[in-house]
């Protein structure tokens, strides 16, 4: 499976952005699916994930602000980021794994990741 994300850029705080991942090589309709951000000295973290019924848990810190769903029509998922704060800021990778959980340690599969950096 190869995922490749998009829609990352720079914004203001408050502001909102829209990622998208989009998957190849393979259908991730038996996996979970997750959006992970890391930022320079630090592990990487988990923010959404979302099962493939479409199930979605969430970190706390992004609670009510952010909103994960996938079409597995289309073998893609997003991620709406609304009310950023510069605390978002960061590397946002794309993830395809077996367990329903934001540990970033139990995904198989991963994107590149796209730049969020909120001012």
């Amino acid at each position: 499976v190869q995922l490749v994300e998009s829609g990352g850029g720079s914004v203001q705080a408050g502001g909102s952005l829209r990622l998208s991942c989009v998957a190849s090589g393979s259908t991730t309709s038996d996996y979970c699916m997750g959006w992970f951000r890391q930022v320079p000295g630090k592990g990487r973290e988990g923010v959404a994930v979302i099962t493939n019924g479409g199930l979605p848990a969430y970190a706390d810190s992004v609670k009510g602000r952010f909103t994960i769903t996938r079409d597995s029509s289309k073998n893609s998922m997003s991620l709406q980021m609304n009310m950023l704060n510069p605390e978002d800021s960061g590397v946002y990778y794309c993830a395809a794994g077996d367990r329903f959980q934001l540990r970033p340690g139990l995904f198989k599969f991963w994107g590149r990741g796209t730049q969020v950096t909120v001012s």
